[in-house]
């Protein structure tokens, strides 16, 4: 097949290598002129993914139309907060027939849209037809260096899900396929802001049952958002959900967990995004999820207290004695 990605952060270059490694005419769209130059001539994404060599068959471009001509599978894994500008610029290339798929995990800050909305707005109804989402468990450091990794493709098309999983699937990267787009996107969403609360408690040198309780009681907020949406309640307990949500507040690779920390040892969000070169989702999406929460009048008291660390400088000390000083209640999932 003709695949193009647009977006090189790391887990773009990580997909990218692989439907090029499976064998695929694959080509990797990057902002920066200069990384496109790099991997040209390297094969390696300094940026990104420093020190793994690319397949030697994958090939780059600035140009957006070009990553786009002829794709059967145009894959999106920009910062979700950028996707409807990146769509816009792509709206007249993108053939009738292409699967229009994205890895990207977020919710956009000014519309609250998950990502499927941005490309049905911009696209036009008639693309959720051909529209796929991807998340689960995955570092694109371990999916670059062939570790074995497991993942869901959710589409409303069960032709159009299979397509993405017989592109991506080999023995290093197992592909699963769902119809419930909804909850996969939100999984991959809500789990970045609980991975920051995560982070936090390991900053504050609390232990493993403050992080167990955390990832437990964070899946259950997400579920609660997802039912509200319309998603499927089996979602959460599979690898967009479950799987994703404790890789997330568990793995040292974790973009949104090292905000955490930082938090919790007392940095200040300017200071940490000033050292950070790669996005972490769970920042803009904790401000989103928040939004969505009180929108649709879900009890989101874990996301709520991110919020108000991230954006309203509550101390994080203050915000845990908080959240263990609600009204006593009987747990509800």
């Amino acid at each position: 097949m003709k695949i193009g990605v647009i977006g090189a952060g790391s887990w773009g270059t990580a997909l990218a290598n692989v439907s090029a490694a499976n064998g695929h005419e694959t080509m990797l769209w990057a902002f920066e002129p200069e990384l496109v130059e790099e991997m040209r001539s390297t094969g390696i994404n300094s940026l990104f993914l420093p020190d793994i060599r690319l397949h030697a068959s994958l090939r780059y471009t600035g140009s957006l139309a070009e990553a786009a001509q002829g794709a059967q599978i145009l894959l999106l894994v920009t910062p979700t907060q950028v996707m409807r500008r990146i769509l816009t610029g792509l709206s007249s290339d993108i053939e009738p027939a292409t699967v229009v798929a994205t890895a990207s995990k977020g919710i956009e800050l000014d519309t609250l849209c998950t990502v499927s909305m941005i490309c049905s707005q911009v696209l036009g109804e008639p693309v959720l037809e051909r529209f796929v989402t991807i998340s689960g468990p995955t570092f694109a450091r371990e999916v670059a260096l062939g570790l074995p990794s497991l993942i869901v493709a959710g589409s409303y098309n069960e032709n159009a899900a299979r397509l993405v999983q017989s592109a991506f699937s080999n023995p290093d990267f197992r592909v699963y396929t769902s119809h419930d787009v909804t909850g996969v996107e939100l999984g991959g969403a809500v789990k970045n802001v609980i991975a920051i609360a995560a982070g936090i408690s390991d900053g504050l040198g609390f232990g493993h049952n403050t992080r167990a309780a955390l990832i437990t009681r964070g899946l259950a907020e997400i579920s609660r958002l997802g039912r509200a949406m319309g998603a499927q309640e089996s979602t959460f307990a599979g690898l967009a959900g479950m799987g994703d949500l404790v890789l997330t507040c568990t793995g040292d690779l974790s973009r949104n967990r090292t905000v955490g920390i930082k938090l919790g040892q007392g940095m200040t969000l300017k200071q940490i995004m000033a050292e950070m070169r790669m996005v972490a989702e769970g920042v803009k999406s904790a401000e989103s999820v928040h939004g969505l929460a009180e929108r649709l009048g879900i009890e989101m008291p874990i996301t709520q207290k991110v919020y108000e660390i991230l954006y309203c400088d509550k101390p994080a000390r203050q915000a845990v004695l908080e959240l263990m000083s609600r009204n006593l209640k009987p747990e509800k999932v």
